[in-house]
């Protein structure tokens, strides 16, 4: 039996614009998981305040302003970490930072100088506990 193949197809325009939708809608979710502006070749580490913690998806955001230095203004760096979900499997919740909590945060820094960077590690300075976002390390056999 042979099947006619030309009754089964698109018209070329329609095609194409269906093409084009498709992977237009695929580009921002490729771009998305680049991380290419972080310098993870420096760690950086600075101790400050939490301003804001954003328990949000894609990324959890943490601002924190920097201990100011005599005579300077203060300065607000941004943390971008993993997803809520990758965090709460760490243990961490929409609560492990509350604005006002002293902080020494190590971070690799973005590239382009700005203040912000990718979360590695917090330190809580009043309590000493001490919240990584390392995925990977906590899974390994053994750790848990």
């Amino acid at each position: 039996m042979r099947i006619d193949s030309s009754k089964h197809r698109l018209p070329g325009g329609i095609a194409a614009v269906l093409a084009i939708v498709f992977f237009a809608g695929a580009l921002p979710a490729l771009a998305h998981h680049s991380f290419a502006m972080f310098d993870f070749a420096n760690t950086v580490t600075l101790e400050g305040t939490v301003k804001e913690f954003r328990w949000t998806n894609p990324h959890v955001i943490l601002l924190a302003a920097a201990a100011p230095k005599a005579g300077e203004p203060e300065e607000v760096w941004s943390m971008e970490l993993t997803s809520p979900g990758n965090l709460t499997r760490l243990g961490w919740s929409r609560l492990s930072f509350k604005p006002g909590d002293r902080i020494e945060l190590e971070f690799n820094p973005l590239r382009d100088g700005k203040h912000g960077g990718a979360f590695k590690k917090a330190t809580l300075l009043d309590t000493g506990q001490v919240l990584t976002s390392n995925l990977q390390e906590a899974e390994k056999p053994g750790l848990r």
